[in-house]
């Protein structure tokens, strides 16, 4: 049977450990899997209907240099475009392809394609959910740390979908989240109290908090994201004036322990969710989160496609 990756939830902690175990090894030894194309002769395919840098340039990459092929559609190359259905195009493209990676506005409109497709489904990122980013996030970790069990990582900003899909993710490895979020933008309750429960199998805990200076207090990682996400524009004086204090500089981060890490899952609006001195300062390991994407996201395709 196929397996789609359309939220963290969809892995079990057996199969996470073993997708960040196959990323180590692809990222220690990626002349092998090269000489080995192991994807030779498969296609996957790329609907986007927002814009992309890492998500869709990494998958394209990793499909290449495993031997497989891609194709960008956007959703004016498409018929659906013009109205065609989700379940019809979905139906037409499993007799053509091998996979799918889906980057949309509503979560509903991947789980439909993946109701559909008789192919692998994967998300590569919805209003809701973002798995593949939060995948790469606990590799980053794990390599800088050694560890993610027993983790404090103090998650800063909006309750948007990497703050959804860090709930999950931290659920599954005794992982201690705290997100600091402002009234009214906190995570999606339904989905924090299903992590609770989560985190009673492994351990570790996830706290919602309004206050950013207490969230970062003794943090290993501090992360954040933008205030404003894709298809939110309109809303973006309001989430200034909403997000005011929420910002990641020299003095939240010192609240963190000394050899804390700070994470961005990118584009960083500089100025705003963080500064300059943050981001590119000696604890930032940003530029190893969007390289660990590429490794991520190859270990993904092999394991769904294959």
């Amino acid at each position: 049977m196929k397996k789609d990756l359309l939220r963290v939830a969809d892995l079990s902690r057996e199969e996470m450990e073993e997708l960040l175990n196959l990323s180590s090894r692809l990222k220690a030894e990626p002349k092998r899997m090269e000489k080995d194309l192991p994807l030779r002769g498969r296609t996957l395919g790329l609907i986007f209907e927002k814009s992309s840098t890492r998500t869709r340039i990494s998958f394209e990459v990793g499909m290449y240099q495993l031997g497989g092929h891609s194709l960008f559609l956007s959703s004016q190359d498409l018929q659906m475009g013009r109205g065609e259905t989700i379940a019809d195009t979905a139906r037409v493209l499993s007799r053509y392809l091998d996979g799918l990676v889906v980057r949309t506005f509503g979560h509903e409109r991947v789980e439909e394609m993946a109701r559909w497709a008789s192919i692998p489904v994967i998300n590569g990122l919805s209003d809701q959910h973002h798995p593949c980013q939060v995948l790469a996030d606990l590799l980053t970790i794990r390599e800088k740390k050694g560890t993610l069990p027993g983790i404090r990582v103090a998650y800063v900003g909006d309750g948007n979908n990497m703050a959804n899909s860090w709930m999950e993710g931290a659920s599954r490895w005794g992982i201690d989240l705290r997100l600091a979020c402002p009234p009214g933008y906190e995570p999606d309750r339904d989905l924090f109290e299903q992590a609770r429960r989560e985190t009673a199998r492994f351990g570790g805990r996830i706290e919602i908090t309004h206050n950013p200076m207490e969230a970062v207090e003794g943090a290993d990682v501090v992360y954040t994201d933008v205030w404003t996400s894709m298809g939110q524009e309109g809303e973006r004086e309001e989430r200034l004036r909403a997000f005011r204090g929420f910002q990641v500089g020299r003095q939240l981060l010192g609240r963190a322990k000394p050899e804390a890490l700070v994470m961005h899952c990118l584009p960083a609006h500089r100025g705003e969710e963080i500064t300059d001195e943050v981001m590119d300062g000696p604890r930032s390991v940003v530029w190893d989160q969007a390289e660990n994407r590429l490794h991520v996201q190859k270990a993904i395709l092999l394991q769904l496609l294959t």
